[in-house]
């Protein structure tokens, strides 16, 4: 019984994450592998307090969270850009949930959807962007964080700096 109740909640999320692909516009397959990681300063300071994911500028994770290169892929095209992005550190899950939604805040993100459980799923949107995160713990004692990341590149070309449609 405990399996199906695990397999369910299991299958909603994975639900829930083919449904923020679905609004992003995104229905293609992800491809070849790649990844970067840049340093970004808080307040301009000489030491690094937090790392950016991928080539999206404003997804911001602590700098003790790692990119695990292996369990990652990401795809680019001429409309869309998006990927699985999976992280790992010694940081306390409540205390990464926090760190996220604030620096996502920061950023302009929309906070749309949350659910905790043994583990900790957060959904963002922005008008051509949406980043659904599961933090969990692992075996070896760290939290690991998946980024579900999609965006719209062909619409983003069709809003102004605010997200508003651009009137032709």
């Amino acid at each position: 019984m405990h399996d199906t109740s695990c397999t369910k909640k299991i299958g909603w999320f994975f639900l829930l994450g083919l449904l923020l692909l679905a609004i992003s516009g995104c229905a293609g397959n992800y491809g070849g592998q790649s990844s970067s990681v840049q340093a970004a300063s808080f307040d301009g300071g000489p030491g690094a307090v937090s790392t950016t994911v991928e080539s999206y500028g404003d997804i911001e994770l602590p700098i003790e969270m790692t990119l695990e290169q292996d369990k990652s892929m990401a795809m680019r095209t001429d409309s869309f850009q998006g990927g699985i992005h999976v992280y790992s550190g010694r940081v306390e899950i409540n205390s990464l949930r926090d760190y996220i939604i604030v620096s996502m805040r920061n950023n302009k993100w929309k906070l749309v959807g949350e659910a905790s459980y043994k583990n900790v799923m957060l959904a963002f949107t922005k008008p051509n962007k949406t980043c659904m995160v599961v933090l969990a713990n692992n075996p070896m004692g760290k939290t690991q964080a998946n980024l579900y990341v999609t965006v719209d590149l062909a619409a983003a070309n069709r809003l102004n700096p605010f997200g508003e449609p651009i009137r032709q």
